[in-house]
């Protein structure tokens, strides 16, 4: 393990390196930004298959109407009949997560990275390296001891809660919207018949700013690729499904912190 993370520490340096003369001191920042985007690139055929994915369980709404109807005052064999058709048809309830599911390796390999003090048995140079004046290995509460809020590391944060809040009322919005849309449509059918889901619909306007709490909490590298990562996932939903008003809902909840 060390091995690999002397080599992944390499490999972030170097990358660093070469964008050093157009960011100069943010230039490892800079390169967590990239490392990012090149993640997301990676799983950006998950997302389009997850969006087809959605875009076909939504043409199944009529179906589902029609069980609820038949099965109103049998739940469970509602239930079942609903998961069969899914079967069926080859479509996941919860094929909106699997691109939040392959990202968790990149985070937790930054996580790890800035939170030792060592790497490879050696000390580990990365954490020198800041955002401005706040280090990439600091977390919120070094920045409110050193100058408080207002202070120069504490300004580092208050931007990056700015962005990951601007994309979180966006979110907040988008979803609402799908999930009144939707409701007319499925008659709520979805959400009562697919297990877990019930629960899900409930809290999912608001999971986008869950990611304030990530952001406060993990090392500013790895805060980094949070609000990269949440800010892109933002924009691809925005596009991959402009064309499906309310068929999205589900899977803006579920992809929201990817």
């Amino acid at each position: 393990m060390s091995d690999f993370m002397s080599l992944f520490a390499d490999l972030v340096g170097s990358l660093a390196d070469l964008l050093e003369p157009v960011f100069q001191g943010s230039a490892m920042a800079a390169a967590i930004v990239l490392f990012t985007a090149c993640v997301r690139l990676l799983v950006h055929p998950l997302s389009r298959a997850s969006a087809r994915g959605q875009k076909a369980r939504a043409k199944l709404s009529p179906q589902i109407a029609e069980l609820r109807k038949k099965h109103s005052k049998n739940p469970e064999k509602l239930q079942k009949a609903v998961l069969e058709l899914h079967r069926a048809e080859k479509v996941s309830p919860l094929s909106g997560c699997l691109p939040s599911l392959f990202q968790l390796p990149a985070f937790f390999l930054l996580y790890h990275l800035f939170s030792n003090s060592r790497i490879g048995g050696e000390a580990n140079a990365l954490l020198g390296h800041k955002l401005f004046e706040a280090p990439l290995g600091g977390r919120w509460a070094d920045a409110l001891a050193d100058g408080g809020v207002f202070g120069a590391q504490g300004l580092v944060y208050l931007g990056l809660f700015a962005i990951v809040a601007a994309v979180a009322t966006f979110n907040f919005g988008r979803t609402k919207k799908q999930m009144a849309m939707a409701a007319p449509v499925t008659g709520g059918s979805d959400a009562q018949q697919v297990p877990g889901m019930g629960a899900i619909t409930k809290v999912m306007p608001f999971m986008s700013f869950m990611t304030l709490f990530t952001v406060a909490f993990v090392p500013l590298a790895a805060a980094l690729y949070v609000v990269t990562s949440t800010t892109w996932s933002a924009v691809e939903r925005a596009v991959l499904y402009r064309d499906m008003p309310y068929g999205a809902a589900g899977a803006s909840a579920l992809a929201t912190a990817g």
